[in-house]
């Protein structure tokens, strides 16, 4: 059994970029298998854990540094941030319209600084395109990038990995403490509630024995836990199940309560590029949106052109994760938008370059898809961890920064409570859900609460248009709230109801094949780490316990539920996953003869490149099968979306 020394509750200082993961020394037990079950972990005490380092995360972490100095009463909290990136903003795509009213609250001063919000948002256009046309169309006035709330003068396009590395040293400063490279992989229980988090294992080989450099996962025991993963996160997933937060509240319960009649998630699917171009064709802070063509009628989703600063321009096209022809290929359809002589005319001229590739899940599903309550025994669900994206404004940020915020200052009267000398033990967080409905969040969220929805009817993106342009106009004051119809899963048809698309070729260098564009993600896993994509299993625990049915030779699966998994997606859905992943993660091959494999089936088997994941969770979502979970690998692989924008320097914390 490993035996690790407890760490002190000492304050710490904040991390160095750059710095190795290490925390703590562990002996070092090589060549042996892991057992989760035994292993005695080191231990943290903190008052306030926050799982993702991005904005909403980052967010919550400076405000309650902020009341800590303006109500504290000389009482220092520790607030500790676990991001699972390499560096803060390296799992965040870069090219976004950022509404400040959130940073406005937030930090008041901090135009007077420098900061990366050097272009502000100057046009807003909706183009309808056919394959050879481009029809200018009204937006929602939503979409507008002035005077979108009370005081509102613009918005900024910005690289969000950029802003996310600026607020990452605004919360240092203000003594937060920011740790890349850990994953929150475990929430950790005291009874029934949560009482803090458990970081992922680093050091595994695939067959999870241990190398020289293992080093078990550290516990941080915290007051509060703050789950700021983003879309579809997997220790979200775990509180959302565990404590029934999707539920429809209990006839009678007297629980603060956000949403009454909570809906399933939507998501949609973002695919996007940064290019440079030539300062003749680059328009500084123009907002292009789209509709139509390379989409079928009854696909929901559109794509963009963002006119950032310095010759930049953010590229893309979203996708709704309900559509229905298992033959689609969103990054084939991304490529071939880009065929369109509008898009042309940007990036297939001379001096034109792209710089950045990548592909992220999001929320859609607003307001309707809200958990009935934010928070849950010890902690809160903040920003795209709940879905808080704005669909009518396609904006999210200023939404997961101000939740934060909100959930922040319910986490910090409730520690208060306790007392400063009271043993750490979770909190009441009921405080934020119900200040979350009283927000002007929920305003947000309610005032375009049908534009999603009405995509969903028989006729398609037209009748969606023509709908939502009209309940847009009225700001969402009408009468009623409509329903989304169904889920991702029951909307994917068979692939018998569908033919083969005939994509175009690639136009190098407009367009590439898949593996030329995963080349700019950056993205990297160890070769031999643990596969952190489950096929028929949830968790490592679950894979590494598994004794009765022995794994399959990636340590991700039985051979039966991968045998399961092959026959269903292949017979019926034409292998989707090796359609739909942005990264080539997922191949069904071919079984030379002589070869044959329990997990294979009729010939075919599955293969999963896992060093090629981009952490982009279509597989969890998508797959009609819902037998892949994806879990956090090991602390600082995945994408490094590190593109920069010009040097600038953190805005300082207040003496």
């Amino acid at each position: 059994m490993l035996t690790l020394r407890r760490l002190s509750r000492a304050p710490r200082t904040p991390y160095l970029r750059g710095r190795a993961r290490c925390l703590h020394s562990s002996p070092r037990v090589y060549n042996e298998k892991f057992n989760p079950t035994e292993v005695e972990r080191a231990e943290d005490e903190v008052d306030v854990c926050i799982v993702g380092g991005g904005p909403a995360g980052l967010s919550a972490a400076i405000r309650l540094k902020q009341l800590e100095r303006e109500k504290g009463n000389g009482r220092e909290l520790r607030v500790v941030v676990l991001e699972k990136g390499s560096e803060a903003g390296s799992h965040i795509l870069s090219g976004a319209v950022i509404e400040p009213r959130a940073l406005d609250e937030l930090l008041p001063e901090w135009r007077n600084g420098d900061h990366p919000l050097t272009q502000p948002a100057t046009r807003s256009r909706m183009l309808f395109l056919t394959e050879g046309f481009s029809i200018p169309l009204p937006h929602p006035p939503q979409m507008n990038v002035r005077g979108n709330y009370p005081g509102h003068k613009d918005s900024f396009i910005t690289s969000l990995s950029g802003f996310t590395r600026w607020l990452a040293g605004v919360a240092e400063e203000h003594g937060v403490e920011v740790y890349p490279g850990f994953a929150g992989a475990q929430l950790a229980y005291g009874g029934e509630d949560v009482v803090g988090v458990v970081t992922n294992e680093v050091g595994l080989a695939r067959d999870y024995t241990m190398k020289s450099s293992f080093e078990p996962g550290m516990r941080f025991r915290a007051r509060a836990t703050l789950l700021a993963e983003g879309a579809h996160g997997s220790l979200t997933k775990e509180a959302c199940r565990k404590y029934r937060l999707r539920d429809k509240p209990a006839e009678g319960s007297t629980e603060p309560v956000v949403n009454p009649d909570p809906q399933a998630q939507t998501y949609g699917f973002g695919l996007k590029e940064v290019w440079q171009v030539p300062p003749e064709v680059h328009r500084p802070g123009e907002v292009v949106h789209t509709l139509g063509w390379p989409l079928s009628y009854d696909t929901y989703g559109g794509g963009w052109v963002y006119h950032m600063a310095d010759n930049l321009v953010s590229v893309g096209l979203v996708v709704g994760l309900n559509y229905k022809n298992p033959y689609m290929q969103p990054y084939r359809e991304f490529q071939r938008m880009k065929h369109h002589p509008y898009m042309r005319a940007l990036f297939d001229v001379p001096g034109a370059q792209r710089l950045a590739y990548g592909a992220r899940t999001m929320t859609s599903g607003g307001l309707q898809s809200l958990p009935a309550r934010l928070h849950f025994p010890g902690g809160a669900l903040i920003g795209c961890a709940a879905g808080m994206v704005n669909v009518g404004k396609i904006k999210g940020t200023h939404n997961a920064m101000k939740s934060g915020m909100i959930a922040a200052e319910a986490a910090f009267d409730a520690i208060m409570e306790q007392g400063e000398e009271a043993p750490v033990a979770p909190v009441d967080m009921s405080g934020y859900t119900k200040a979350f409905r009283d927000s002007w969040v929920y305003d947000d969220l309610y005032e375009v609460r049908n534009l999603k929805p009405s995509f969903g009817t028989s006729l398609g993106i037209f009748a969606g248009a023509a709908y939502s342009g009209v309940d847009s106009l009225l700001h969402g004051k009408v009468p009623w709230t409509l329903r989304h119809s169904k889920s991702s899963l029951d909307e994917t048809e068979s692939a018998s109801r569908h033919k083969p698309i005939d994509y175009p070729p690639f136009q190098p260098p407009l367009s590439t094949d898949l593996m030329t564009s995963v080349a700019l993600t950056g993205t990297n896993h160890e070769e031999d780490e643990p596969v952190h994509l489950k096929v028929g299993l949830k968790s490592l625990r679950e894979a590494s316990a598994e004794k009765e049915k022995p794994l399959t030779q990636d340590c991700n699966s039985t051979a039966d539920a991968r045998r399961e998994h092959v026959r269903v997606n292949v017979e019926q859905y034409a292998g989707l996953l090796q359609r739909a992943c942005p990264a080539g993660v997922y191949e069904y091959v071919d079984v030379e003869k002589g070869q044959e494999s329990p997990e294979a089936y009729n010939g075919k088997k599955l293969v999963i490149n896992s060093q090629n994941c981009i952490h982009c969770k279509l597989c969890d979502i998508k797959v009609p099968t819902q037998d892949v979970t994806w879990s956090v690998p090991q602390g600082g692989g995945g994408p490094k979306y590190s593109k920069r924008p010009p040097a600038c320097k953190s805005f300082s914390a207040p003496e």
